[in-house]
């Protein structure tokens, strides 16, 4: 057994489907890797459809989402010793508010991981098709759209986790200007809207080699007492709970002691194992 398992581990609250066209493996599979790991508790967010079906390639279909939900569910009867809960991570951009709100309605999803991807209409930070958009832009001045972006997120209401919170770090892109006002005005938005955020090791895989958000950001947060959830964003079943041991060891460095977990969309606090 590994020593994750030995040793316990947070529930896994960001994996992907194959729905979203860029994941392998079907929700089985996950939670047959979730079981093997001694997880005892995980969730699907997967890339939830905008408006457009041709918005982008990387997420399911608006026709798709009953399938979705289906998949989840077939998994939760096939695994009882598990408990996988049934979420979306949802894409802010400004403007798109209540196609959100929308999908909100749709179905009793336990938890929404709200992202910002989009720094422009047209224009995904951490897309390794579009990484010639960088030299064109300041780096800085991408990171400060994109936290203007997910302070609104946070002020909106919509989500109850915000999932990678320094995603255009990925490709390893930092700024040379200090980046603190940006960090305190997206927590103090999510404080004050009692939103989570994740600790997502995927960061961990990408060039950046750093967990999401960065320790300055969690030291940040646990001072203003925003909550965390873990999550391995995991895009094939052997991702799920990577390096979740090296996440809960960050997240009592900076000082945490509880997590959260979701039914229904009501938060619970629980210990970190």
């Amino acid at each position: 057994m590994p020593d994750n398992a030995r040793m316990g581990l947070p529930a896994d609250y960001h994996m992907h489907t194959p729905l979203c066209r860029h994941a392998t493996g079907e929700p089985e599979d996950y939670a047959r890797h979730a079981l093997r790991l001694g997880l005892t508790e995980i969730g699907f967010a997967d890339h939830a459809p905008m408006a457009r079906d041709d918005f982008d390639d990387w997420r399911m279909r608006r026709d798709q989402l009953a399938v979705y939900v289906e998949k989840v569910r077939k998994a939760q009867r096939d695994f009882p010793a598990l408990t996988i809960r049934l979420a979306l991570e949802v894409d802010y951009l400004p403007g798109h508010e209540d196609w959100i709100r929308d999908l909100a309605a749709q179905h009793p999803w336990d938890y929404l991981i709200g992202s910002v991807h989009y720094v422009t209409e047209t224009w995904s930070v951490d897309h390794p098709g579009q990484l010639q958009e960088w030299a064109a832009r300041e780096v800085f001045d991408v990171w400060a759209e994109y936290f203007r972006r997910l302070t609104l997120l946070a002020e909106s209401k919509l989500c109850d986790i915000i999932g990678h919170a320094d995603l255009p770090k990925k490709f390893g892109h930092r700024p040379d200007r200090d980046c603190t006002p940006l960090f305190t005005a997206m927590l103090d938005a999510a404080r004050r809207s009692n939103c989570a955020i994740e600790l997502n090791t995927a960061g961990l895989r990408k060039d950046c080699r750093e967990i999401y958000p960065s320790s300055e950001i969690l030291r940040l947060a646990h001072a203003r007492g925003v909550p965390i959830t873990f999550g391995s964003d995991a895009h094939a079943p052997e991702e799920v709970g990577l390096n979740f041991s090296e996440a809960v060891a960050l997240a009592r460095q900076m000082g945490y002691t509880t997590t959260c977990r979701f039914v229904r969309r009501q938060r619970q606090f629980v210990p970190l194992p």
